[in-house]
């Protein structure tokens, strides 16, 4: 598992366990309904890292990887 797999495991431990009524702690910090959006938030940076590395690291639009080519030489 990588750090991005991790984290994002986390975090939807955490919005699952927030969205039951209990709160969460973990990187030192303590997290409860209040930070529901805050949660949402890191596990959304979170997939679009996973999706990054699953992807091979190249930029990517709705999913798809892209490349750019020069037609002006």
């Amino acid at each position: 598992m990588t750090t991005a797999t991790d984290m994002l495991a986390k975090y939807l431990e955490a919005e699952a366990a927030v969205l039951s009524g209990k709160t969460v702690s973990f990187g030192g910090r303590t997290l409860s309904s209040e930070n529901l959006e805050e949660i949402r938030k890191g596990r959304s940076e979170w997939e679009r890292r996973v999706a990054r590395e699953q992807n091979g690291g190249g930029a990517t639009v709705g999913g798809l990887g892209y490349s750019v080519a020069r037609f002006d030489r």
